[in-house]
């Protein structure tokens, strides 16, 4: 059975988590499965996308015992959390802690990163359960910030939501996050030409200039 764990180590080992935010179902599971072929281990459908469910249980049954995990994003309560883990859900990602969709994570044994951005939202969202912190917003907060926050809060698995790229995602890592969070760059990579080529050319990209990656 795929626990938290191995969640996590999908995660981790990689070092990426696609966050997949787009209009429309179909162009979702296109996305997904080319970012898949570029090496891309961990995926987050917001539920912003269209029947993200069904997304999501599409991407869990294609991708069943390959390692790849699939989770659900902009998770924000209780409710939504059951839903995500009926439909297989293996991570489930918040911007904001709610105590709900924690303890629903927990219960269900799915991977939990919820979001926090100063050190007193950080350190409520831990006691609170959660697996990772989510870094959000990052528009102001980059590497320097997490390393300041890092200092006094060592034990803090931090993922951070945007701002990772292939200039700087060396120096996220640097300051010590487990993960980054990486969309747009890679999940609208195509968007020129329909080519979903280059979404796998992009993955592939992004996972080189990950430090660690390929060398777990």
């Amino acid at each position: 059975m795929l626990t938290k764990w191995n969640a996590w180590g999908s995660l981790v080992e990689t070092g990426a988590l696609l966050i997949v935010r787009l209009p429309s179902a179909e162009e979702a599971l296109s996305v997904a499965k080319a970012a898949v072929d570029g090496g891309i281990r961990a995926l987050e459908i917001t539920l912003s996308v269209p029947n993200a469910l069904d997304v999501i249980r599409q991407l869990r049954a294609e991708f069943d015992g390959s390692g790849v995990v699939v989770g659900a994003g902009t998770v924000l309560d209780a409710q939504a959390a059951f839903a995500c883990v009926q439909a297989g859900a293996q991570i489930l990602v918040s911007p904001n802690l709610n105590r709900g969709m924690l303890e629903v994570a927990n219960r269900y044994q799915a991977l939990s990163i919820s979001g926090a951005y100063t050190p007193t939202e950080i350190v409520d969202t831990l006691s609170a359960g959660a697996d990772i912190v989510k870094l959000f917003p990052t528009l102001n907060a980059g590497p320097k910030y997490v390393k300041t926050v890092l200092e006094p809060l060592p034990q803090t698995p931090i993922l951070p939501a945007g701002g990772a790229n292939l200039a700087n995602v060396a120096d996220w890592f640097a300051a010590g996050v487990v993960a980054v969070g990486v969309g747009s760059s890679i999940t609208k990579a195509a968007r020129p030409d329909g080519d979903y080529a280059r979404v796998t050319a992009a993955a592939q990209d992004f996972l080189a200039a990950i430090p660690h990656h390929g060398n777990t």
